[in-house]
C-alpha cells in the first residue's frame, strides 16, 4: 500500500465507488502480511517514501517468488537485491512484468512509467576504481534510476592512471553527491574527497588479491579518509549508497562555496 494506491482507494470511497467496509479489508492487511517464513511490510512507502526492496540472497528460490508475487498485489514498484541469474529465471517465468539486469543482479517491477527528470536537475555521479567495481556501481545507478534520481557514471578511473580521473574533473565538481566505488586499497574515495564540495559516499568492493580481505583493506582505509565530507557504507554495498545518494538528491541542491568578492 504506497500514498498514490491509498489516495485512490480513499478517492473511491468518497465517490463511493467503494463501501467503508471495502476499504476496511484492505487496510486491514496493513501494517504487514504474515506468510510464515516472512512478515512482509505494507506500508513502508507511507512511513519513508521509498518501494519496498527485497534483498533476495539468502532465501530460496520458492521464497523469494512468492514474496515478491505478494508485494506486487500491493504495491506498484518493487526491487529485488542480489539476484542470481538462476533464480532471475523462475522469477521472470512466474512475473513476467519483472525486469533482470544481470550485471547489477536487480529484479524490478515497475507499473506505469516514472516522470522523466529535466537535464539541468542535480544529479549522483558513480566513480569507479576499476572496471572489475562496475558490478557494485550498478547496483548503485541502477537503484537510484529506478528511485527517480538522475545519475552520470565515470568509471575505471582509479589511481593507478589518477590522469583519468582528472579528466572527469568537471562532471565530478558539478554533482550534488559522488558515490566512490572501489577495490584493491580504496584511495580513489580519499582523492574524490579532497577534490569536491559536495557529499561522497564511499562503497569498498571485494575486488582485491589476498591482503585485501575481501574488501576489508578498502573498507578500513576509507573510513580512516583523511578527506572531509566522505561517509563509508559496507563493503560491496551499492544499494545502500545508492539510498543515501537519493536522499542528499531529495534534501536539496547542496550549498557550493560562494565565489570570492574582488
Amino acid at each position: 500500500m504506497d500514498v498514490e494506491k491509498l489516495r485512490r482507494l480513499l478517492d473511491a470511497v468518497r465517490q463511493g465507488d467503494a463501501t467503508v467496509e471495502d476499504a476496511l479489508e484492505r487496510l486491514r492487511q496493513l501494517p504487514y502480511e504474515d506468510l510464515g517464513y516472512a512478515r512482509l511490510d505494507l506500508h513502508r512507502a507511507l512511513r519513508n517514501a521509498m518501494p519496498e526492496v527485497v534483498l533476495c540472497e539468502g532465501k530460496t528460490t520458492q521464497q523469494a517468488v512468492a514474496i515478491l508475487k505478494r508485494l506486487w498485489q500491493h504495491h506498484d514498484r518493487i526491487l529485488g537485491t542480489r539476484v542470481s541469474p538462476g533464480m532471475a529465471e523462475s522469477i521472470l517465468e512466474e512475473i513476467p512484468a519483472a525486469r533482470y539486469e544481470p550485471v547489477s543482479r536487480l529484479v524490478m517491477l515497475v507499473k506505469g512509467t516514472p516522470p522523466s527528470l529535466p537535464g539541468a536537475s542535480s544529479f549522483a555521479l558513480i566513480v569507479t576504481g576499476g572496471t572489475a567495481d562496475m558490478p557494485v556501481a550498478e547496483e548503485a545507478a541502477q537503484t537510484l534510476e529506478f528511485l527517480g534520481s538522475r545519475v552520470q557514471r565515470a568509471y575505471d578511473v582509479g589511481v593507478a592512471g589518477i590522469h583519468r580521473l582528472f579528466d572527469q574533473l568537471e562532471i565530478i565538481q558539478q554533482a550534488a553527491v559522488v558515490i566512490s566505488v572501489a577495490g584493491m586499497e580504496g584511495a580513489l574515495t580519499s582523492v574524490v574527497g579532497g577534490l569536491v564540495s559536495c557529499p561522497v559516499i564511499g562503497v569498498p568492493t571485494s575486488v582485491g588479491y589476498g591482503a585485501s580481505f575481501n574488501g576489508l583493506a578498502a573498507l578500513l582505509s576509507m573510513l580512516n579518509s583523511c578527506a572531509a565530507g566522505v561517509s563509508v557504507v559496507n563493503i560491496d554495498n551499492g544499494f545502500g549508497a545508492a539510498v543515501v545518494a537519493h536522499r542528499v538528491l531529495q534534501a536539496g541542491t547542496p550549498v557550493h562555496q560562494p565565489k570570492e568578492q574582488v
